[in-house]
């Protein structure tokens, strides 16, 4: 009579498997039926610096209802443009990386502590985070004063240093204008004094 010893052992391992979960390694490897190409994803902060980055929740302020709305929760960040040496505000929301905040920190940019809040700021812009530049209100909370004063105080500096840049732009510009404008009356003033051909041929009376 054959032996049914192999087969018992056979069986006693395929109940071990199932029961443990495992699976059996075959070895065999098998090709992708679809090939994907890598693709390079442009963020459009390339060529920008961060000056700051801290984590924060952004509200903005809906006119229409008289309320705050949360636009979400991410990290805020200062980046500066290696060429123009702008720098604008820049918020994405948390996993869906959506902008929640996207505008140029300019001269008149203006942080205000949210009242009977220390670590929130108010401050208003121009924005252009829905595809359309907007006149918008916005305030942002941290997790502490800290950050919210590092946070102020950043925006704060980078306001006054383009105010300064375009102070001595104007006057650059004043300047060279005036320049121009000597130039243009020195130019008359040698023409004035220049006798013509006929006044210097013609006999004097």
């Amino acid at each position: 009579m054959a032996s049914t010893e192999p087969e018992k052992n056979v069986q006693e391992e395929e109940n071990t498997t199932a029961a443990t979960g495992e699976e059996e390694d075959t070895g065999a490897e098998f090709a992708p039926i679809v090939r994907l190409e890598e693709v390079a994803v442009t963020t459009g902060e390339e060529d920008e610096d961060a000056l700051l980055d801290l984590k924060a929740k952004l509200y903005r302020y809906d006119k229409e209802g008289s309320q705050w709305k949360e636009r979400g929760t991410g990290n805020v960040r200062l980046l500066k443009h290696k060429e123009t040496g702008k720098v604008r505000l820049v918020m994405r929301q948390n996993k869906t990386l959506k902008i929640c905040a996207n505008h140029l920190v300019t001269a008149a940019t203006k942080m205000q502590e949210h009242v009977g809040n220390e670590k929130s700021c108010v401050w208003h812009a121009t924005d252009f985070s829905d595809g359309e530049l907007k006149d918008e209100m916005f305030c942002i909370r941290f997790a502490s004063i800290e950050n919210c004063r590092t946070f102020k105080d950043k925006v704060e500096e980078i306001a006054e240093s383009v105010k300064n840049s375009d102070t001595k732009e104007e006057n650059k510009e004043a300047s060279d204008a005036a320049g121009l404008l000597d130039n243009l009356t020195v130019s008359e003033k040698k023409t004035e004094a220049t006798p013509s051909k006929e006044e210097a041929s013609s006999p004097s009376t």
